[in-house]
């Protein structure tokens, strides 16, 4: 599954120019956290985020200043007051073809709650968010068996169905049967943990000729 599968396509955005009263508002109204900030070519320049909000009033209340100008050859202190001066500059983002697992794991290791989804040009085309990854991997066992038989076993192996049985119970796949080779029974195993949605395989399988033993035979 990827990312154009679950993804929200109608995204409210903001842009720089616009005032934190807008975007607090605009997110408000929506019911979301965060929003997406493009320029008129809807080019995403940054992303605005609750915890932006809670950075600028921290900022505001300890004196703290990220942005300065020069007055008259002076340096001054300004309180963000705009999204493009409170927002985050270069997102986290991926394009529509990136998989499910990788925005899952793009989202823990940058800690973030959203990722823009965006064209080869840089234009939004959507967002997902953790919420989006959850359904991904809320799929229902019978989902998941069918996408293991067929686009796994059947597709990619180019196995009889009959010849690997699958069950699935709470997203945990066990596979038995026999296939032709050790190598299959590694390679089937492998490619139904990548499934999203499967939370473990277990594998009973068998093979009719150890490959690999005999590959590493002197």
């Amino acid at each position: 599954m990827r990312v154009v599968d679950v993804m929200t396509a109608d995204v409210e955005t903001a842009r720089p120019d616009w005032s934190l009263k807008q975007a607090a508002r605009s997110m408000i109204e929506s019911g979301v956290s965060g929003l997406p900030v493009v320029d008129e070519d809807g080019t995403v320049v940054g992303i605005i985020t609750e915890a932006d909000f809670i950075e600028a009033e921290a900022d505001r209340s300890t004196g703290k200043r990220r942005l300065f100008e020069t007055v008259f050859g002076e340096r001054k202190t300004l309180v963000p007051s705009t999204v493009g001066a409170a927002m985050t500059r270069q997102p986290i983002s991926v394009d529509r073809n990136t998989s499910i697992s990788e925005a899952a794991r793009l989202m823990t290791r940058h800690n973030v709650k959203r990722l823009p989804v965006i064209d080869p040009d840089g234009r939004l085309e959507g967002i997902i968010s953790r919420g989006d990854v959850l359904v991904a991997f809320a799929r229902d066992d019978d989902v998941i068996a069918d996408a293991v038989q067929r686009g796994v076993v059947h597709k990619i192996l180019m196995l009889d169905s009959s010849d690997v049985s699958v069950h699935v119970n709470d997203g945990v796949v066990r596979l038995s049967g026999e296939v032709p080779n050790r190598s299959d029974a590694r390679l089937l195993e492998e490619l139904v943990c990548r499934i999203e949605g499967v939370v473990r395989c277990d594998s009973d399988l068998s093979w009719a000729f150890d490959d690999i033993a005999a590959g590493s035979a002197p």
